[in-house]
Order: C-alpha cells, then sequence, then structure tokens
C-alpha cells in the first residue's frame, strides 16, 4: 500500500511539531542559563541593567542553538514515533500494509526542509543576530565576554611591517577583522631585538597600519606610558586576520565560498573555513541519519515495550554521533583528513548505521 498524500500531511505534521517543540524548549533553557550567567559576570559593572543582558542573550542564543539542532531533531522524531505508537497509529499503519521504509518518508523529507532552511535562512540570520549582541555587549563585559565571535584559543599571530616584526593576540574580534579587542602585542627592531610590550582595549586595522586606542606601553628603560592613541605597522590584511585569529562560526554560509577564494587567492589554507562550509552543507544528511536511528529505536519499543531502553539508545546514538563529528572536525580543520570527508563523513556513517538497525529489525 502506498502512504496516501493526506496520511503523509498528518506524519509530516506531527513530526515538525515534535521537533520544533523541543527546539523552543531548548532555546529557553539556553536562554535563561545564558542569562543567569551573564547576570553573575557582569552584575556589578556600569551599565549593566537586567533589560541589556536579556537582550544580549536573546541576540546569541540563534547561534548557540545550532549545535543542538542535530539532537532535536533526533529526540523530537523519537517523541513523534513514540505518540504515534503508543496512539496506535502506526500498528494501524502497518496492519494496513504501509511499510517503515513510508511512514518514515515524511520524516525524512522534514529533516532535508530543515536541513536546507538551517543554513540557507536560519544561519545567516544567528549570525547577524551574533553580531548584533556583540555590539549591544561593547563595554560591559570588555574582552572577557565568551561570545563565538571571540578569537579562538589565544592565538598568537606573527606579523611584519615598516617598523619590524612584531607578535600580536587579540581576545575578539569583530568587523571582518579589521577590529580587535584586547590586545596585547611585542614588538622587534629590525635587528630582531625586543622593543616594547603593548596593550591596548581596541585596535582598528588601517593602510598597513593598527591604530590602539587607550594604548598602554612597557620598555625595559622606562615606567609604563599611556596614550590615547598609539600606531604599529602591520603588513597584514583583513582577510590574513580573520584567517588566523577568528572564528568560522561567525561567517555566515552565503559569505564562506567568498571569503575561502579571498583567503586562497592570499595564499592562506582555508581548512576551517572550508570545513564549516561544508559542515552547513552536509548538515540535512546528518538531520536524516538522526531521524532514520530514531525510526529504528522507536520501532523496537512499538513491539516489545521499554521506553527506558528507548531513550537510552537515542542518547548513545546522539553521543556516539556528536564524538564523531567532532573528531572529524578537529582532523579536518587541522588539515589531517579533507574538509570534504571530514564533514560528510558523520552523515554517512549515521544514514548508514540507521538504515543497518531498521533492515535487521524490518526484515530481519
Amino acid at each position: 500500500m502506498i502512504l496516501g498524500r493526506t496520511l503523509a500531511v498528518y506524519f509530516s505534521g506531527r513530526f515538525l511539531k515534535a521537533i520544533l517543540g523541543l527546539f523552543l524548549f531548548a532555546a529557553v533553557l539556553i536562554f535563561l542559563f545564558d542569562v543567569l550567567e551573564l547576570v553573575r559576570r557582569g552584575g556589578d559593572r556600569e551599565g549593566f541593567s537586567v533589560l541589556r543582558v536579556s537582550l544580549i542573550s536573546l541576540l546569541r542564543v540563534p547561534l548557540l542553538l545550532e549545535q543542538v539542532i542535530p539532537f532535536t531533531v533526533l529526540f523530537g522524531a523519537i517523541a513523534a514515533f513514540v505518540t504515534l505508537s503508543r496512539a496506535l497509529e502506526l500498528v494501524v499503519a502497518r496492519a494496513s500494509g504501509i511499510s517503515v521504509w513510508q511512514f518514515s518518508l515524511p520524516a525524512i523529507v522534514v529533516g532535508i526542509v530543515l536541513g536546507v532552511l538551517s543554513i540557507t535562512l536560519y544561519n545567516p540570520a544567528a549570525v547577524w543576530f551574533q553580531q548584533k549582541s556583540d555590539e549591544a555587549a561593547s563595554g560591559l563585559f570588555g574582552t572577557e565576554q565568551s561570545f563565538l565571535m571571540q578569537a579562538s584559543n589565544d592565538v598568537w599571530v606573527r606579523q611584519d611591517g615598516l617598523d619590524g616584526e612584531s607578535v600580536l593576540l587579540a581576545k575578539q574580534l569583530l568587523d571582518g577583522g579589521t577590529k580587535l579587542r584586547g590586545v596585547t602585542i611585542f614588538t622587534f627592531g629590525k635587528d630582531g631585538t625586543f622593543r616594547e610590550r603593548i596593550e591596548a582595549g581596541e585596535a582598528r586595522l588601517g593602510d598597513e597600519i593598527w591604530y590602539l586606542d587607550n594604548a598602554i606601553v612597557y620598555t625595559t628603560e622606562q615606567d609604563p606610558q599611556t596614550y590615547g592613541r598609539y600606531e604599529v605597522s602591520t603588513f597584514l590584511t583583513a582577510t590574513e586576520v580573520r584567517e588566523s585569529i577568528g572564528s568560522p562560526e561567525s561567517i555566515s554560509f552565503w559569505n564562506l565560498p567568498r571569503f575561502i577564494e579571498l583567503a586562497r587567492n592570499a595564499g592562506l589554507p582555508a581548512y576551517r573555513y572550508n570545513l564549516q562550509y561544508q559542515t552547513l552543507l552536509a548538515r540535512p544528511l546528518l538531520l536524516v541519519a538522526m531521524i532514520l536511528i530514531a525510526a529504528a529505536v522507536s520501532l523496537k519499543v512499538s513491539r516489545f515495550g521499554g521506553l527506558g531502553s528507548m531513550i537510552l539508545g537515542g542518547i548513545l546514538s546522539g553521543f556516539v554521533l556528536y564524538v564523531l563529528t567532532e573528531l572529524a572536525k578537529d582532523f579536518g580543520g587541522a588539515g589531517i583528513v579533507p574538509p570534504l570527508v571530514a564533514a560528510w563523513a558523520p552523515g554517512i556513517f549515521g544514514v548508514l548505521m540507521g538504515l543497518t538497525i531498521l533492515l535487521h529489525q524490518e526484515d530481519g
């Protein structure tokens, strides 16, 4: 028997409702915990208000939620399958000759649509909201805020300039690499000898020069000196700064190809950004894998009972895919594995795992 249009729309609506419900629940939890953390860190600072902190958190929640999209699909699909099974709707469908592949198809279609929308619409909007969050938080948390727009893992960057070489560290990167916050620079003379250490709250990239605001200059010959404006020469471009310091998550899906091309034209490795682009492209496949795993786990419950084993199986399956995804990202970001392989391997593995379990349960 072929699954009818009305039944397909009905099943699709049930899956979509369950997934979106869990997604909104996760959004509320993340928002509440994030607001509490920001209140704890900024409650005694000038310019603090609960309304401002709530706005900052609300704007950055969408980008944080991107990490949990696969899990909301997994547990939302499990919840939908279990609900349909308990209401005997799946039992009736199977008794009428509808196979597991047919009533799983609406869920798979929902997963693909959600995956496409998440990379084409949701991701650019989330990145834009994150940028607005950084602007709203400007001056409240200084360089201590742990936003995704931050520089990653305190990367020191060696740069050359008209005055000699220097080494730069920034805590936060904004405006496509043209603005840095929490800046520390060690400068050296043309003969390689140490000259000075500079600490500044903010640095702006001009034409082969860094303009440092409120800089404190330390040397071995005199006491620290404070300057409202200080300059350090550099040959770095905004693209090179972004590639060396920035986070790939701070670039929207539509801008990633252009940035990858700019990085390659500048002779820079673009592993992390190519990996991020391929990971976004592979998201629909990963969501399909989550739905197939949910179908396999839920079928076992509908036949034999055991809600606890279902929940445990779903958690373990999601954890396995999460670990595999993170390992693949680490290998792909380091250039050990091609970004294409690192991004698509978890989704392919998840689909094969779900199909294998379904085939074993359905056909023995």
